[in-house]
C-alpha cells in the first residue's frame, strides 16, 4: 500500500509539473525560447542622431550644412545647424551612418558611426578647422589701349644720338595697334619737338643760301617765308600721311624694326616698308596712307611757294615719289644704323615687360 501511494503521488506530481510547463509556453511563437523573440523577427525601431558644431576656439558655428547618409528609407537627410551649432536628425534607420558638415570659411568635416535599434546617438562636439586660403595671382596685360600707350611712351624716348627724334619706329614686332587719338598725339609730338624746329631751320637756311624760291627774297623776311613753307609742307605730310589717313584707313604709320635674317632680306624689308604697312588688324597691306599722304602733301605744298615754282601735277607726283624714296632710304638706315645710335631702346616690351624677340617676318 505504501508503494502504491508513492506511485500515485509521483504520477500526480509529474502531471502537475507538465501542466505548469504548458501554461508557461502557451502562446509562444514557434522557434523561440521562453517567450523571447530571435534577432530575425525583432521589431526595428528608428533612432536619432544629434550633435554640435564648433570652431577651433570652441565657439558654435551657425548655419552649417549637415548631411546624413545611412540605410533604409531615411538613407539621406540634410539639415542646417542652428545658431547654437546644434543639429538633429530624427527617424534614422539603425545601422551604419555617415555625417558630413560644410560651412563657409571652414574645411569640410566628416564623421561615421553605427546606430543601434531605437538609440538616440549624440555625436561628440565636431570641431571645424579654418579652410586653407589659396590665392592665385594672374598677371595679365591691361587693355590694348593701355599697352599701346606704354609702348608709345617708350617710343617718345627714342632719340638717335640722344637728340634726334626717332618716334615713328617700333622695336616691338607685335606692338598693340594705336588708337585714333594716339596717332594724332604721336604726330603732334613730332611736330612740336624742339629738334624738329631746328631741322626745319637748317632746311630753310640751305634753301636761302642757294636762293631757292627766289621770289621769297633774302634777309630775315625771306628766311621766315622759307621756314614757314618748309614747316607747313612737313606738317601737311605728317598730319595727313601719319595721322589722318592712318585713322581713316586703319593703318599703322610706324616702321616695325626687323633686326633678324640676312642683310639682303632686311634691306628688301626696309625698302618694301615704304609702300606696305601693318594694318590695325596686324596684317600687312599696301601703305595707302603714306603714298596718298605724299601725293596730298605734294599737291598742297605747291601753294606754299611762289607761283613760278609750281609745276602743277607733274611736280606733285615728282615730290610724292621723292617722298617715298626718302622713306625707303630712312627705313634702311633704321634697319642697319639708327638703332645702334639710339641709346634708349629697351630689350623688353614696355607694354607687358616681355623680352623683345622674334623676327619681323611679313605675314
Amino acid at each position: 500500500m505504501v508503494w502504491l501511494g508513492i506511485s500515485v503521488f509521483s504520477c500526480g506530481f509529474v502531471d502537475l509539473v507538465r501542466a505548469q510547463g504548458q501554461s508557461q509556453t502557451e502562446g509562444a511563437v514557434p522557434g523561440t525560447t521562453s517567450g523571447v523573440t530571435n534577432g530575425a523577427a525583432s521589431e526595428t525601431r528608428q533612432g536619432s542622431v544629434s550633435g554640435k558644431i564648433v570652431d577651433p576656439s570652441g565657439v558654435a558655428v551657425a548655419r552649417a550644412q549637415v548631411k546624413l547618409t545611412g540605410q533604409g528609407e531615411t538613407a539621406a537627410q540634410e539639415v542646417i545647424a542652428g545658431e547654437d551649432g546644434q543639429f538633429f536628425f530624427a527617424n534614422v534607420t539603425p545601422g551604419n551612418f555617415h555625417v558630413s558638415i560644410t560651412a563657409a570659411g571652414f574645411a569640410a568635416q566628416e564623421f561615421s558611426g553605427n546606430l543601434r535599434n531605437g538609440e538616440s546617438y549624440a555625436l561628440p562636439p565636431i570641431t571645424l578647422t579654418i579652410a586653407a586660403v589659396l590665392t592665385e595671382v594672374h598677371v595679365v596685360p591691361g587693355s590694348q589701349v593701355e599697352v599701346a600707350q606704354q609702348q608709345v611712351k617708350a617710343q617718345e624716348q627714342q632719340r638717335a644720338l640722344g637728340l634726334i627724334p626717332n618716334f615713328y619706329v617700333s622695336y616691338v614686332h607685335d606692338a598693340a595697334p594705336l588708337t585714333s587719338k594716339q596717332k594724332f598725339e604721336l604726330a603732334a609730338k613730332t611736330l612740336v619737338d624742339p629738334v624738329h624746329f631746328g631741322v626745319i631751320g637748317i632746311i630753310a637756311g640751305v634753301q636761302q643760301t642757294e636762293n631757292n624760291y627766289s621770289d621769297l627774297g633774302q634777309g630775315a623776311q625771306g628766311y621766315a617765308k622759307r621756314y614757314g613753307a618748309a614747316y607747313a609742307s612737313d606738317a601737311t605730310y605728317t598730319l595727313i600721311g601719319s595721322a589722318l589717313l592712318p585713322v581713316m584707313l586703319k593703318q599703322d604709320p610706324r616702321y616695325f624694326y626687323k633686326g633678324t635674317g640676312s642683310k639682303g632680306s632686311r634691306m628688301l624689308y626696309a625698302i618694301a616698308s615704304a609702300v606696305i604697312c601693318k594694318g590695325d588688324n596686324g596684317r600687312w597691306q599696301p601703305n595707302y596712307s603714306s603714298v596718298l599722304g605724299s601725293l596730298a602733301a605734294g599737291g598742297i605744298s605747291n601753294y606754299y611757294y611762289p607761283a613760278k615754282d609750281r609745276n602743277g601735277l607733274g611736280l606733285t607726283f615728282e615730290n610724292a615719289f621723292i617722298g617715298i624714296a626718302a622713306t625707303a632710304a630712312t627705313n634702311v638706315l633704321q634697319e642697319f644704323l639708327i638703332r645702334k645710335l639710339t641709346p634708349k631702346v629697351s630689350n623688353r616690351d614696355p607694354g607687358n615687360g616681355s623680352k623683345v624677340t622674334g623676327p619681323m617676318a611679313m605675314e
